[in-house]
């Protein structure tokens, strides 16, 4: 699909791709959604230039991501898809500036697009243009990414409540923890995709940063130094995010570990508490003639009691030790 936007803010939706291959010339923004092979060859016809296809954006290298061709510029970023699910992602997205127009490609749907086309109209009039577009464009997306990585640490402050908090709650699974451990799993999945697509925004802001068209707008020149210094902050605090992950999965495990030993602790008292029983038990099981406890109206009892107070002794010596 294509959606061409004019300096007016009027999108135009292009279905009809039999006409000849022209935009108004107000148009300042292309966004291509999902283009099929005719949308792609239609955009290359009026812009003069060569679209990269899915496969190409798939297959291209970060160090070939950003460069200069025919007078275009082609600068390509990863952003953070299905942020709100449990499998959240990466897309590849490109950005086109060719002469004053602004060209996107995108296989998804980021909500940082969704946010920019509601603002568009919020805009003044000097700030669309391709360039100048494309540098709210990426201060929306890296508004989102702040968004996405508030989010993200709000839920982890909440998990980790849970996990430390978990002694004064009743009525926990046994694998209480390690449901947690999956939920860990996913807030660092979050954050790797966070980082990664922070990464890719920055190495896109420094080229974008150098062009022309940039470097002769005051404003944008000020707001693209803006946004990087955002993202500067904003992997700072991924990475310190980070850290806190791998601090509560080692707490985490630590937890469960401290609970096996438990677990195991007691079997080993109850091991030691129940031998001398056993020892009093194998004594008078023995099939000797001569035993003469075994003649003994009281001698039942008599090793009954024995078998109690060897259990009991070890019991309350392990009480006083503080190891029960």
């Amino acid at each position: 699909m294509i959606t061409a936007y004019c300096s007016n803010c009027k999108s135009v939706e292009i279905r009809d791709l039999s006409q000849p291959a022209s935009f108004p010339e107000d148009v300042v923004w292309i966004d291509m959604v999902e283009p099929s092979r005719e949308e792609e060859l239609y955009v290359e016809k009026v812009l003069g230039i060569e679209v990269p296809t899915r496969e190409d954006l798939k297959d291209i290298e970060p160090s070939a991501r950003l460069y200069i061709e025919n007078d275009a510029v082609f600068m390509t970023a990863s952003l953070v898809w299905k942020a709100e699910t449990d499998a959240p992602t990466l897309t590849d997205v490109a950005f086109i500036l060719a002469g004053n127009r602004l060209v996107t490609i995108r296989y998804a749907h980021p909500k940082s697009f969704a946010l920019f086309i509601a603002a568009l109209h919020r805009l003044p009039e000097n700030w669309r243009s391709g360039a100048a577009l494309l540098a709210r464009l990426l201060e929306t997306i890296v508004d989102r990414t702040a968004e996405i990585l508030e989010t993200s640490v709000s839920r982890i402050d909440i998990l980790s409540t849970h996990v430390f908090g978990r002694a004064k709650r009743v009525r926990k699974p046994s694998n209480y923890l390690e449901q947690k451990l999956r939920d860990i799993a996913g807030h660092h999945r979050m954050i790797s995709k966070l980082r990664d697509s922070l990464g890719s925004l920055s190495r896109l802001l420094t080229f974008f940063h150098t062009i022309p068209a940039i470097q002769q707008d005051h404003e944008a020149k000020e707001l693209c130094r803006t946004i990087s210094r955002d993202i500067q902050s904003l992997s700072e605090h991924a990475s310190f995010v980070a850290a806190n992950i791998t601090f509560l999965l080692d707490a985490s495990l630590g937890l469960i570990n401290i609970e096996q030993n438990s677990i195991i602790k007691i079997f080993s008292i109850a091991s030691v508490v129940f031998l001398p029983p056993t020892l009093v038990a194998s004594v008078y099981g023995m099939n000797f003639q001569v035993m003469p406890e075994l003649a003994w109206t009281a001698g039942y009892p008599f090793s009954l009691a024995l078998m109690v107070i060897s259990a009991v002794i070890p019991f309350f010596f392990f009480r006083w030790k503080g190891w029960l």
